[in-house]
């Protein structure tokens, strides 16, 4: 059975062993683009892929489940080398610790997604990146684009153009990274993980 048969198999959650760490090839490699029409199989991974995010999400299933809280997933990262990405962005209670209206900012499978247009102005995290397939801190910058167009296909096969800013940004950024066979610490200045050029925006 091949990886990708195991996951989708009905019964599946994914889980963090089926997350592959660093030093794997597989999240060195540029990833094959997704036939359209969408496949069953591809649209049910996608969808696993959202699940997986909102389950490490979760206060009590998270933990119970041993997962680690995510907010984004590529396919590569289950050593599927597929161009798809998973985004579960949610939004922040309000300043008296109401629920937000819309539970999430960003809530989607991309298919084939790829930056079109992006600002000349920097961003990064001030408390830097983390990765479900880095089991270590890897302090620094992790030096982006503040503003991003993606294109992308949806799970109904239809062609999406969005425009991202912020932290929205950095994560569809740090996912697509994935399927291009980027790590995040490859974006760090190694003499000085923490420069601070000039016009840089810094993301609490």
């Amino acid at each position: 059975m091949s990886v990708i048969e195991k996951l989708t198999k009905p019964a599946h959650q994914i889980k963090m062993e089926d997350i592959i760490r660093e030093g794997n090839p597989t999240l060195r490699a540029s990833a094959q683009e997704v036939d359209l029409p969408l496949s069953e199989q591809d649209i049910i991974l996608g969808e696993k892929m959202l699940e997986f995010l909102k389950n490490s999400q979760d206060p009590v299933l998270g933990p119970k489940m041993g997962l680690r809280a995510g907010v984004g997933l590529a396919a590569p990262q289950l050593d599927v080398s597929r161009r798809i990405i998973a985004v579960l962005l949610p939004n922040p209670e309000d300043a008296d610790g109401n629920p937000p209206q819309e539970a999430y900012a960003l809530r989607e499978v991309m298919y084939n997604p790829k930056v079109v247009a992006h600002s000349v102005q920097e961003a990064a995290l001030m408390d830097g990146e983390g990765c479900l397939s880095v089991d270590r801190e890897v302090p620094g910058y992790v030096i982006r684009h503040a503003r991003v167009t993606v294109d992308y296909w949806n799970k109904e096969g239809q062609k999406k153009r969005i425009k991202l800013k912020g932290y929205e940004a950095i994560v569809v950024q740090h996912e697509i990274d994935h399927i291009n066979g980027i790590m995040f610490y490859d974006r760090i200045n190694e003499k000085d993980p923490f420069e601070q050029k000039e016009g840089l925006l810094l993301l609490k």
